[in-house]
């Protein structure tokens, strides 16, 4: 193909697409140019269009020569009046004939869903009825509640009087008593109810609940009591048997969505639900999602959109703040209050051993691991406290320190402090280093030789004691010092004034609990160090008399028996 051939092509094409841009793109009423929320209604339809008619009484069984319903070409069924048609009388819905009081037929209509009425009219094909009730239902049909009532006796048919020309006189909206249908020339009638004649002027739906609530219907219901002309009902010979007959059933409103959906669709069953946005959901919006719950929910007016999120979908941002840790949250009246109509959201189930309102924080024998993100799922490290060294399970959120016991450290709890040693006790895992005896050089160097330590008993000592041993706590006995006592081989340093007694020692009392590490018997020589014995008595200080010294130097120590197998510790550094 030339050049030129090439470029006529491409300019009709251009020209083409210019003359047809195709469809437009689509506009979400739900939001505007900036794609923040703002409130949508769904168009005005006919409600009962297509659906199907409950007739009470429908003519065909026994045939007749007007009426068979095995005959399409003579059947009058209860489909006619929501099909689209004319007034014809094969397009019209008929009753069987009715011979006796009472003369009643009943119309039901289910919408499928909620719906807020605008109108309701049924045309009829013969002459109309002189008494016709409108009722409504708001859950599919358990309870009913009139709209409206049509009758040429309204105080003798209904008990109420004429509807007045400007509405209710009540606050709210009321059921009234219109006139009844009148007959047309060809014989029909039309019967016309608008919502807003039972309604009391200046109320708006959007801040009005007890309008919204006038307005909104699952199904539809109306009562044939009473036809035209039908001679003296009291008299069953005298009555001129009578059918109903009517066409084009319309009940105008809008799929109830509250201000948060353009449109209703069908959802995978077959029900009738509102295309949702606005992070709402359910057959008519009226519910927050399950994670957009940080404001209450409420209906969208003209003015305020009153979402559940803030910005538009799909995708919503979450308004329930909880660091990707939580898929529901729950809405918290008081919490929404204290934040300034704010925030209320309180996240639910928060996973990877996190907790917190917005799931913000570490639970229980867990802490925060700095390195990480608060959205991580491993920003919980697990504090893993040692079950024995450590007094709980729970560390700080922020270091991860475990509560140690007395004479124990590390971030765990695993090993003993510098100046504690390992015990056998779970209960007191470290305990304190035993303070080593004196030597000549002042070492604290344990000397190998006991004799270093302890002179050799001298004579005959008796010691009585009441009490020897408690747990650990004993009593120093009082030592009986011979006449002639042997030469202590080291010096002591006075812990404390001079004492003003008097010069004489004749023995050395101390009324006062010394702590021991573990428990000892009357029978058991006295320690030393731990490791070397001495016998009792063998010790005298060979200071001034009258010197008193607060704390002897001299322990009682044993061995305790053993405990139960535990985890052991780590030893101090």
């Amino acid at each position: 193909m030339p050049n030129w051939a090439w470029g006529l092509l491409l300019t009709a094409g251009t020209l083409w697409a210019a003359l047809n841009p195709g469809p437009p793109a689509f506009v979400d009423p739900c939001h505007d140019e900036g794609g923040a929320p703002r409130g949508c209604v769904p168009g005005l339809v006919n409600a009962a269009l297509g659906r199907e008619v409950l007739a009470s009484s429908t003519c065909g069984p026994p045939a007749t020569r007007a009426c068979d319903a095995s005959d399409p070409r003579r059947a009058h069924p209860s489909t006619l009046l929501t099909s689209a048609g004319g007034t014809a009388n094969p397009l019209c819905w008929r009753s069987d004939l009715l011979h006796r009081v009472p003369l009643n037929v009943t119309l039901t209509v289910p919408l499928g869903k909620a719906f807020e009425l605008v109108f309701v009219s049924l045309r009829f094909c013969s002459a109309p009825p002189a008494s016709v009730a409108l009722l409504k239902s708001q859950d599919h049909g358990r309870s009913w509640a009139p709209l409206g009532y049509f009758s040429s006796r309204c105080g003798l048919d209904y008990g109420r009087p004429p509807a007045p020309a400007d509405g209710p006189a009540g606050p709210g909206p009321e059921a009234l008593c219109f006139p009844a249908p009148q007959a047309q020339p060809d014989g029909g009638g039309l019967l016309a109810f608008s919502v807003q004649d039972g309604s009391p002027p200046g109320l708006d739906l959007d801040s009005s609940p007890v309008l919204q609530d006038w307005v909104t219907a699952t199904d539809i219901r109306i009562l044939l009591t009473r036809p035209a002309n039908v001679g003296d009902t009291r008299d069953s010979e005298a009555m001129v048997p009578y059918s109903y007959s009517a066409t084009e059933l319309q009940v105008g409103g809008r799929c109830k969505c509250n201000g948060h959906a353009s449109r209703c669709l069908l959802d995978t069953q077959g029900h009738l639900i509102c295309d949702c946005r606005h992070g709402t959901e359910g057959p008519d919006c009226g519910r927050c999602k399950p994670f957009y719950c940080d404001r209450p929910w409420q209906r969208a007016t003209a003015r305020e959109a009153h979402a559940c999120g803030p910005a538009p979908d799909p995708p919503l941002p979450a308004p329930c703040s909880c660091n990707g840790h939580a898929r529901r949250c729950r809405f918290n009246m008081e919490l929404y209050r204290l934040s300034g109509r704010r925030s209320g959201g309180v996240c639910l189930n928060c996973r990877h051993n996190t907790a917190g309102r917005h799931c913000h924080y570490c639970r229980e024998g867990f802490y925060r691991d700095p390195g990480r993100a608060l959205s991580d799922r491993r920003a919980c490290r697990a504090c893993d406290c040692h079950p024995v060294g450590a007094a709980g399970k729970t560390c700080n959120q922020t270091t991860g320190q475990c509560p140690c016991k007395d004479g124990v450290t590390g971030l765990t709890c695993n090993r003993c402090a510098p100046g504690f040693q390992q015990s056998r006790s779970p209960v007191a895992p470290c305990v304190k280093t035993p303070i080593p005896g004196p030597t000549k050089e002042s070492s604290p160097v344990e000397s190998q030789d006991c004799e270093s330590h302890c002179s050799p008993a001298r004579g005959s000592y008796r010691i009585s004691l009441k009490k020897f041993c408690r747990k650990d706590y004993g009593r120093m006995p009082q030592l009986s010092v011979p006449t002639s006592p042997p030469t202590p081989p080291l010096p002591f340093v006075p812990r404390g004034p001079p004492s003003t007694a008097g010069p004489t020692f004749p023995a050395l009392s101390v009324p006062r609990y010394l702590p021991l590490s573990e428990s000892c018997s009357s029978s058991a020589p006295f320690t030393c160090s731990g490791r070397h014995t001495c016998p009792i008595g063998a010790w005298v200080f060979s200071q001034p008399r009258s010197l008193v010294y607060p704390w002897p130097w001299l322990l009682c120590r044993g061995n305790g028996g053993s405990s139960p197998p535990y985890m052991p510790l780590g030893s101090g550094s």
